[in-house]
């Protein structure tokens, strides 16, 4: 099923970007024209998105041959050749934006998270991340993170109860929004709740929450709200956390730290592909 979503994806991007035609393909390069192609590490980064590198020709009915060098969740010095394609110009080249476009981003993903994780060697949390990604693209973003070293929080709406602000501002409490969700829900979905002060975390502790996100606390506070949930429930810094402070809060105990950052603002890394060789024509 994946596979089907994702060739419908990869055709999407590319019939944006080639509409019609490649028109200026077209005009320059013979139909029947072979070339070799390699994708170039141009920095050092994380490598995520073989499965694009591998799919995105079959996806479309194109013969092309593709040799790929490292495996996702490597890390790829730069100038490193990360893959080979043997195949018509054309195709490869109407392919190239809307290939390097999605590589990129689910590199940058990757080695941004691969960043943030080695800032946490030596403490014993873990670095989640959010459903801040991409519309349409949650799956491979996500997959990204895990090839980055870190860890996926719930991948929607539906695969776990997280209580925020506005729900309970609907709600009226914290307890009350807690006792809702106890009395509602399948009894194997963990409750988690998202408290802003010391009080919402002491309302929810006591209405059984089994795990609290601790939002936009301050460092002092994180040390109180630690101190107050240890060997009661699991706790999760999140909000505004990023590799200048990732480590600080860290060290503070809590057991996991949520970061939107990983996916919404990792920069794209560089690469490029590069014709070696061509033929016929």
């Amino acid at each position: 099923m994946l596979d089907f979503k994702l060739c419908d994806l990869l055709k999407m991007a590319l019939l944006e970007d080639i509409g019609c035609g490649d028109v200026t393909s077209e005009a320059l390069v013979g139909e029947d024209v072979l070339c070799e192609a390699v994708i170039l590490a141009k920095q050092d980064l994380v490598l995520s998105g073989v499965t694009i590198i591998k799919s995105i020709f079959p996806c479309i009915g194109e013969e092309v041959g593709c040799k790929v060098f490292f495996r996702d969740g490597d890390w790829v010095s730069k100038g490193s050749v990360i893959a080979r394609y043997v195949g018509k110009a054309r195709t490869i080249l109407k392919v190239e934006r809307v290939l390097l476009n999605l590589l990129q981003r689910f590199c940058g993903i990757a080695t941004y998270t691969r960043l943030m994780v080695e800032k946490l060697k030596g403490t014993d949390c873990r670095l989640l991340d959010t459903r801040k990604t991409t519309p349409l693209w949650r799956i491979l973003e996500k997959e990204a993170v895990r090839h980055g070293g870190g860890s996926n929080h719930r991948f929607g709406l539906f695969d776990g109860v997280l209580i925020k602000d506005n729900h309970i501002a609907v709600v009226g409490s914290v307890r009350k929004a807690v006792e809702l969700a106890r009395s509602k829900v399948h009894n194997l979905l963990k409750v988690e709740v998202e408290v802003s002060s010391m009080d919402e975390l002491e309302e929810a502790l006591e209405a059984g929450a089994d795990m609290v996100l601790l939002d936009n606390f301050g460092i002092d506070e994180l040390k109180k709200a630690v101190s107050l949930c240890k060997g009661r429930v699991l706790c999760e810094a999140s909000g505004g956390i990023n590799l200048s402070n990732v480590r600080e809060v860290a060290k503070v105990g809590v057991d996991f730290i949520s970061s939107g950052a990983i996916t919404h603002s990792a920069p794209a890394v560089d690469l490029s592909l590069k014709i070696t060789g061509s033929e016929g024509g």
